[in-house]
């Protein structure tokens, strides 16, 4: 019977008030939220829709009220900014779903980077459920802290959660943890007064050059600066073995790609508008700004009225080409530890997947602030006419989920940047001097711990 429950979350994040109707008219009112949704939404959000509505249709073979879900406890773990919020959830979880009136939940506020490293400690001391970064996935994988998600689940969450963040919470062919956000990246604030077309990385220096104004790009940083590798289609990856332990790299910035992608960095690093940053907080006389959304407010109070968002622009690369800026996604994922006991691990999927669910991450951004990443809240009024969280779900469509990365790698990309910044790698730097810089910051990166 493992993980046989999806519908009834299902069920719950569309009509929250179904407790106690037969199956088939559970599935009847489902399908008749789910259309609605879908003659409503655009493009994109009507793919997730359709795919909810079919999930609905095998809600009379997925639920069975009269199995006996047994008694015990569910320990939540979630970011304090959120513990009330999933409190309230859940409350409205429990009284639609009488048939887990034998559980009890106890949500703790534990940090999604204490999270994992918790129940990387200690699975078995560990949360039921618990809130994590993307970055952590492979840890918890190996450590065996993470049950895969349901094969009935699979689509619902695959196809009503953007791309970007299903493959976060993927690891090879699987499919690991509900996706809750899509909200850590980087995009373009600018002034719209000075910036008026932000779509290429040269107009926007041309015209800030022009109004005498600065662009701040972070470009000694190892999580800004794959925006140039990543989008000349340069790899960074890293491997990790059962143990945890880093076991192989498969890095190709010393190519073709990445002497276009450094070249670039030069480039941008040699006007006289380039100012190395990324916190609006600490910008002076700003025309742009590469930032996150964590500075949404001060972004808007540093421009005004010509406060403004984009993804981030093309480049001509020294090869003549065009490339777009990467870089790092960052996502939110709710993980269900593996369980002995079947019956308390359906009630653990069925909780998880209605606190991913549209219907809660619509309430959580309302309530919170937190992007989402399901495709029918992206596209709803109050998250598009959001500019920062907008600009974010589009730049997000070309960037890589950041993984595990072995704490020598930020000093080696940041020690990188710096040699571009001080001049050390420079305009006048030959295509083999530059190969040859990328080929000792590849193979220092192979060997990093």
């Amino acid at each position: 019977m493992k993980k046989k429950i999806l519908a009834v979350l299902l069920a719950t994040a569309m009509v929250g008030t179904m407790a106690g109707c037969g199956s088939e008219e559970v599935a009847s009112t489902a399908t008749d939220a789910a259309q609605t949704v879908a003659d409503t939404a655009d493009t994109a959000a009507d793919t997730a829709a359709q795919a909810a509505d079919a999930v609905a249709d095998a809600v009379a073979d997925a639920v069975d009220t009269t199995v006996d879900y047994g008694t015990g406890e569910i320990k939540v773990w979630v970011a304090e900014a959120v513990v009330d919020f999933t409190k309230e959830k859940i409350d409205t979880f429990m009284a639609a779903h009488p048939e887990f009136s034998g559980y009890t939940y106890v949500v703790e506020a534990v940090g999604e980077g204490d999270a994992a490293g918790n129940m990387i400690t200690d699975v078995t001391a560990g949360a039921d459920i618990f809130g994590f970064p993307q970055d952590q996935l492979a840890r918890l994988v190996v450590a065996g802290a993470l049950e895969t998600v349901a094969p009935e689940n699979v689509d619902a969450v695959r196809t009503q959660n953007d791309a970007g963040a299903v493959g976060a919470a993927t690891v090879g062919d699987e499919l690991y943890a509900y996706p809750v956000t899509s909200d850590n990246g980087y995009f373009l604030y600018y002034d719209k007064s000075v910036i008026s077309d932000p779509s290429t990385l040269e107009g926007i220096m041309e015209q800030a050059e022009a109004a005498g104004k600065n662009v701040y790009f972070e470009i000694n940083s190892g999580w800004y600066n794959t925006a140039f590798f990543f989008g000349t289609g340069c790899k960074l990856d890293y491997s990790i073995d059962s143990t945890g332990a880093f076991s192989g790299s498969d890095i190709t910035y010393a190519s073709d790609a990445g002497v276009v992608a450094l070249r670039e960095m030069i480039d941008l690093a040699a006007s006289p508008s380039f100012q190395n940053g990324s916190s609006v907080s600490n910008a002076t006389n700003v025309a742009a700004i590469v930032d996150g959304t964590w500075d949404s407010t001060a972004a808007k109070d540093l421009f005004g009225d010509n406060y403004a968002c984009a993804k981030l622009p093309t480049f001509t690369g020294s090869d003549g080409k065009t490339y777009q800026l990467s870089g790092f996604g960052g996502f939110k994922l709710l993980g269900v530890k593996p369980q002995d006991d079947e019956n308390k691990l359906a009630v653990c999927d069925a909780l998880a997947l209605y606190l991913s669910s549209e219907e809660v991450q619509q309430a959580r951004y309302e309530a919170v602030g937190w992007g989402p990443s399901n495709l029918n809240v992206q596209a709803s009024a109050a998250v598009k006419s959001d500019e920062a969280l907008s600009a974010l779900a589009e730049q997000l469509a070309f960037t890589i989920p950041q993984g595990q990365y072995p704490g020598d790698y930020w000093s080696l990309a940041t020690g990188l940047g710096d040699d571009v910044i001080t001049g050390v790698l420079n305009k006048d730097s030959s295509d083999d001097d530059l190969m040859a810089a990328l080929q000792a910051f590849t193979d220092a990166c192979a060997a990093a711990k």
